[in-house]
């Protein structure tokens, strides 16, 4: 029979910042695609890919359906799934969106964030000062990750959340590699401490403003790295 504890623990939600298998496929392909690995038009054959990463078609499957939904593969008759063409359009509208909804994530967090929210963001924040000083790109990403996670659980709105996560999983390998650009680690984190400032101070219109400025900074990184490392966007 199970112990309450061992029944809360059952009900408690995955955490967001551990990938699954399907996660990580998902991620090193969607890194391959940006590196420019695997450039616009190549087929990406499941067999193969199953081979490569030493795991079943399924996963590979599932992957390559995350990808079409991020706009970086698409089917094509009697070619099956090629790695599509990123076109500035696209990119610029996805940030857009993405903008507006981290901004309002921002303004309700900091009308709704509880103090020890509020304390647990500041100490992701602090967190990251470390990893920018190391140059640590990838524990960098993660606690970014988490940073804005935070946020979206502290506006206290399921449904804006929700809408929130879905666009952050679309824009996520842009987002990525962003960070490769030479020192967006140290804007970024100067941009954070804007959002977290307006946060911890209660001012939701300039949580908001600092939030979308941020986004659209990231936006701004991501085209350039995308222009430097792929063929020109049409």
């Amino acid at each position: 029979m199970a112990t309450r504890k061992n029944v809360a623990s059952m009900r408690r939600p995955a955490d967001d910042t551990v990938p699954s298998r399907v996660d990580e496929l998902c991620r090193q392909l969607a890194d391959d695609i940006m590196e420019g690995t695997l450039l616009p038009g190549i087929r990406l054959d499941e067999m193969g890919l199953a081979t490569r990463f030493g795991v079943s078609r399924t996963p590979v499957r599932e992957a390559l359906r995350q990808l079409e939904a991020m706009g970086l593969v698409q089917k094509r008759p009697n070619r099956g799934v090629v790695v599509t063409v990123i076109t500035r359009e696209r990119l610029t509208q996805m940030f857009a969106a993405m903008a507006e909804l981290e901004a309002a994530c921002a303004r309700l967090a900091a009308q709704h964030m509880s103090a020890a929210e509020r304390d647990a963001l500041q100490t992701l924040h602090r967190a990251s000062l470390g990893l920018v000083q190391s140059g640590d790109i990838q524990a960098y990403e993660r606690v970014n990750q988490q940073f804005h996670m935070a946020l979206y659980r502290g506006c206290h709105n399921g449904p804006l959340l929700e809408m929130a996560q879905a666009m952050r999983r679309r824009v996520a390998p842009f987002r990525r590699a962003q960070f490769r650009v030479v020192g967006r680690l140290g804007q970024s984190l100067d941009e954070h401490d804007k959002v977290v400032t307006c946060i911890l101070r209660g001012d939701p219109d300039g949580a908001a403003t600092a939030m979308r400025s941020h986004i659209l900074t990231v936006r701004d990184a991501s085209h350039h790295y995308v222009e430097s490392h792929l063929p020109a966007l049409p």
